[in-house]
């Protein structure tokens, strides 16, 4: 499979801040990579290197096939942007702002009006297309501003946390929209620092934390660098916590956590589902009766806090010109 997008070891500094050391990736043909990190990790730096609105002060990179220093304009005709604020003219209505964009890609009046009106059916804006912007909430433009970044058909697509600041509803309504353009064979390349997002979009998923890649892989594989799958078992009184953790000894792979406030005990596992029905068997068999039982497989915020040492939401803020740059 081609790779539409590929960094090779990027570096970029503004003044005393290092926004990006060196990241390298590759984004297969109709993908999806999320780029996850906290505020200030380089992902928006790495975005505006891609599409050409920075330039690196050393490596290089492609995007669908072409250099995005030496062939800027090539690589701009092939690309969409959708940033992390709307960037509409929120005097102008939806069908205004996406004809206005189907002009400046030389579209034609008449090329340019049937493609927004493709856009606004889409994204469910033909209701409102005519009302200015400034009276949309916040995932109404969210929504015209991919419509814009899509006028042109763009072979590959990117999109800096497309998600920030919407409520869950227009956040689910937005994954269902950048699910059907993967479905359409788009690429996309996407920042978050919502897990969630990363884990439900993401073919792949890079890690990138003040400003290098430090884990890249698939979800699953990410999960794995972990110790493993986990069995929990809840009980139902305080004084059976001593007598499962002494019958759960043999099945497990490390330390026995037991969180008394809860009745639970969680025990490190290799063999997953096995390794369940075994230990049912073996509390059974000590008399005690289970509240509930499960198998657990780390979660991408275990996996962030492992590789940084820092959960997502808890990253320290950055200042505020920095965050801008970042």
């Amino acid at each position: 499979m081609t790779d539409a997008i590929v960094a090779e070891g990027l570096t970029k500094r503004f003044g005393a801040v290092t926004a990006l050391d060196g990241v390298s990736f590759t984004v297969e043909e109709g993908t999806v990579m999320g780029l996850l990190g906290p505020n200030g990790a380089g992902k928006t730096t790495s975005v505006q290197v891609l599409t050409t609105l920075q330039r690196a002060d050393s490596g290089r990179a492609t995007v669908a096939g072409f250099d995005v220093v030496a062939d800027a304009d090539r690589v701009r005709e092939r690309i969409g942007l959708s940033g992390q604020y709307a960037a509409v003219d929120e005097h102008l209505t939806a069908r205004e702002n996406l004809d206005m964009v189907g002009r400046l890609y030389h579209l034609g009046r008449a090329g340019s009006r049937k493609r927004a009106d493709e856009l606004l059916e889409r994204f469910d804006l033909a209701e409102a297309a005519d009302r200015p912007v400034k009276g949309y909430s916040g995932g109404m433009r969210r929504r015209v501003d991919l419509a814009c970044a899509l006028v042109a058909r763009p072979s590959v697509l990117f999109l800096d946390e497309p998600t920030t600041g919407l409520d869950p509803r227009s956040r689910i309504a937005m994954w269902e929209v950048i699910s059907e353009l993967v479905a359409s064979g788009s690429t996309l390349l996407l920042t978050t620092q919502y897990l969630e997002e990363a884990d439900q979009l993401a073919d792949r998923i890079a890690v990138i934390d003040h400003g290098r890649v430090i884990a890249e892989g698939t979800s699953d594989e990410l999960k794995d660098r972990l110790d493993g799958e986990r069995l929990e078992f809840t009980v139902g009184r305080t004084e059976d916590l001593v007598t499962a953790r002494a019958a759960l000894v043999p099945l497990a792979k490390g330390e026995i956590v037991v969180d008394e406030k809860a009745l639970r005990l969680t025990v490190p596992v290799t063999d997953g589902s096995d390794a369940l029905l075994a230990g049912v068997r073996v509390l059974d068999g000590a008399g005690l009766r289970l509240r509930d039982a499960g198998l657990r497989r780390p979660t991408l915020d275990e996996v962030f806090l492992t590789l940084t040492g820092t959960p997502v939401e808890d990253a320290p803020p950055v200042d505020t010109r920095e965050k801008e740059l970042l």
